[in-house]
């Protein structure tokens, strides 16, 4: 795991950034079902790099200090790493039912950064490469939906807090003004950090997310990405559901990482495993995962990449950890 480590292509960078993500929530749920005693390296590594970068956030330059790209990057670098970082640690914290003097660091660091004014108050300044489906122009939205699901993961009533409740609710505020603008991607998101702060979304707003999001199950039982990802009919919207940036045509088939997201997301919003559609994702992941790496894949929105490069790999890293988490969620129930 790279992140945080001293990566400076931006496109290794972002996407290990957001690739750790699902790999701390997976890991620990991967360790449980086979029956592992402790952390394996590469979460030692990647906490250990995580709460270093914590300790020392006054010390440290962001990633991106705007050498090479415009000024913006290096606030939307401490924006990003500020929430990732919080997110981290507080699902590992989750699981000793303990909030850790890091953690409690990593969430002052973030709510330092959080907007207080503008079009964007209660969100983060986030990196922005045109980059789908973490970084392009409406993942602040995103952003915002891992901020609330670390709140959500926070041990020890941690959103009770009375010096946070402006904070939560200046957050509240931006995820609901901000919903109606949102692709079905992002609402995914936000179902997924409800599930965490129940508070989150009223009832009829989850219901309709569900709704949504099973209206777009594929023939074959899964989902695909392209299809969660734009919004609406527009020329833009309409081209980029078959076309990537470089001109190659998008994939046509389910892929990994939108039905092991959605079908984990659908099960922690209180969707049975027993329901129909939700068998159907699950029986999708079984189907598709590859024999011989143990991986499932999924691909660039971006460009045509290569599957077995480092690049290529990105996505069906965070497909494989979601697909863990969908199945593993289904086990428990």
């Amino acid at each position: 795991m790279s992140w945080p480590g001293a990566a400076r292509d931006h496109e290794t960078f972002c996407v290990s950034c957001h690739t750790s993500v699902p790999y701390a929530l997976a890991r620990p749920a991967l360790r449980a079902a086979l029956g592992e005693n402790a952390l394996s390296a590469n979460e030692r590594k990647l906490l250990d790099n995580v709460a270093k970068r914590v300790r020392i956030w006054k010390e440290v330059e962001p990633f991106y200090t705007g050498e090479g790209y415009d000024a913006r990057k290096g606030d939307e670098s401490r924006g990003t790493e500020a929430v990732v970082n919080a997110l981290i640690l507080a699902s590992y914290d989750k699981q000793n039912n303990q909030l850790s003097d890091d953690t409690r660091i990593a969430f002052d660091n973030m709510w330092a950064l959080q907007e207080a004014t503008g079009e964007n108050r209660g969100a983060w300044r986030w990196l922005e490469f045109d980059l789908e489906p973490w970084e392009a122009n409406d993942s602040l939205y995103y952003g915002a939906t891992l901020a609330a699901l670390a709140v959500g993961a926070a041990p020890g009533n941690y959103r009770s807090a009375p010096d946070v409740q402006h904070n939560l609710e200046m957050l509240r505020d931006y995820l609901d003004r901000e919903y109606s603008r949102q692709s079905t991607l992002n609402r995914v998101s936000l179902l997924l950090a409800s599930a965490k702060w129940p508070e989150l979304l009223p009832q009829e707003r989850k219901d309709a997310i569900i709704r949504e999001v099973l209206a777009k199950q594929q023939p074959d039982g899964g989902w695909k990405l392209s299809s969660l990802e734009w919004n609406g009919w527009s020329p833009l919207t309409v081209l980029h559901r078959w076309i990537r940036e470089d001109g190659t045509p998008m994939e046509s088939n389910s892929d990994g990482y939108s039905t092991g997201l959605v079908t984990f997301a659908l099960q922690q919003a209180g969707i049975p495993r027993t329901n129909a559609q939700v068998q159907q994702g699950l029986s999708w992941l079984a189907r598709n995962q590859s024999r011989s790496q143990g991986r499932w894949t999924s691909s660039s929105l971006n460009k045509r990449r290569d599957l077995s490069s480092n690049t290529g790999q990105f996505m069906s890293d965070a497909a494989t950890a979601y697909a863990v988490l969908a199945l593993t969620e289904s086990n428990h129930q």
